[in-house]
């Protein structure tokens, strides 16, 4: 059994999100009463090395960090990774508000049969308190987090492999919140601060909509179409390597038939997706309307999806940036870090960990 404790610093912090398509690092110094980025790389990784955000190939996961490390060259050596949604437990425990935190530890240890589906001793787990219970004063309301400590360790063994010292693991759902602050934050002068905002993350396997109310993630519906589909339809069409269409669908200069007879259908599935993701929302009976759809991922960046999802649903529809209110070190290519900002979203989130 493992107990993760992360204590607040002024020392820089460096995020590292691992996805099924690459690996992306981000450092996050305190800049007054904001942030400053120090460094950041991205980087590809094999196809198979990381599947469903677990990682299958650790010496693949842990080279391609490495020369992420290596672009980025952080100040800090102090990292955050993330374990998926999927591998956390998560559940708010209400206990006598007068317990200490060594108090709750040991209540949650007691009673861990109840609330952790595993054995203690195969468990990582940690917790924070919410404030005091809303309908009963005397009681406080605990978030208990908890996955399998072999996720933490594999993760914390990727990062060490990399010259990196590992200094938490959160969960994504977390990060991505943290992140989604930020980002709403950047945009508020003209935008009400409860505000309800769908966030389509679509990366390479998958899209995700995510609804936030008041900042926090109340809805999430995951729909299997990502950026490699239109990466393997290039390829197809067109006769290339995996790698070569990769490249083309960043780059351009593919035959003129490629946006009717390839690029418009793709945004069309995606545009149906997300039409049926918020028709589902609004049948599962939430209150609140959505205001506003913020498009990130790596694959958010399609020409014309942005346009084309603006006209279908009657939103506004907004890029993700997180780091527009941020400070850039001189040594950071503005430019691209502009161009990987709707991707950067996880591991933003987890360099500001602690910090806020």
């Amino acid at each position: 059994m493992t107990v993760w404790r992360f204590k607040k610093s002024q020392k820089g912090l460096v995020g590292v999100d691992i996805t099924s398509a690459t690996v992306k690092l981000i450092e996050l110094e305190s800049s007054g009463a904001g942030h400053r980025i120090a460094s950041y790389a991205v980087r590809p990784l094999h196809e198979g090395a990381v599947v469903e955000r677990r990682i299958r190939d650790l010496d693949e996961v842990a080279n391609t960090l490495t020369r992420a490390v290596e672009h980025a060259r952080p100040h800090s050596r102090r990292a955050v990774a993330a374990v998926p949604a999927s591998a956390a437990i998560t559940k708010t425990l209400t206990y006598p508000a007068s317990l200490t935190d060594d108090e709750i530890e040991a209540r949650i240890q007691l009673e861990s049969e109840r609330h952790i589906p595993f054995p203690l001793n195969e468990v990582a787990f940690d917790f924070q308190r919410l404030g005091l219970n809303a309908r009963y004063p005397d009681q406080q309301d605990i978030l208990l987090v908890a996955c399998r400590l072999q996720d933490v360790d594999r993760l914390a063994d990727v990062l060490r492999r990399a010259g990196l010292e590992p200094a938490a693991v959160d969960v994504e759902t977390f990060a991505m919140e943290r992140a989604a602050g930020e980002l709403l934050l950047g945009q508020a002068a003209s935008q009400p601060d409860d505000e309800c905002v769908a966030l389509v993350d679509i990366g390479a396997n998958m899209n995700a909509f995510h609804v936030l109310i008041d900042g926090r993630i109340a809805y999430t519906r995951d729909n299997v179409l990502g950026g490699r589909h239109l990466t393997e339809e290039i390829r197809k069409r067109y006769g290339l390597s995996l790698e070569e269409a990769g490249l083309a669908k960043k780059r351009g200069g593919l035959p003129e038939d490629y946006e009717l007879e390839v690029l418009t259908p793709y945004i069309d599935m995606l545009i149906q997706q997300v039409g049926r993701s918020l028709q589902l929302y609004y049948t599962s009976g939430k209150p609140r309307d959505i205001q506003r759809l913020v498009l990130a991922g790596g694959s958010s960046v399609i020409p014309g999806l942005r346009e084309r999802l603006a006209a279908q649903s009657g939103l506004e529809v907004v890029m993700a940036n997180p780091f527009s209110r941020m400070r850039v070190a001189s040594r950071v290519d503005v430019q691209a870090l502009a161009s990987d900002a709707p991707a950067m979203l996880t591991a933003c989130g987890l360099a500001m960990r602690g910090r806020r």
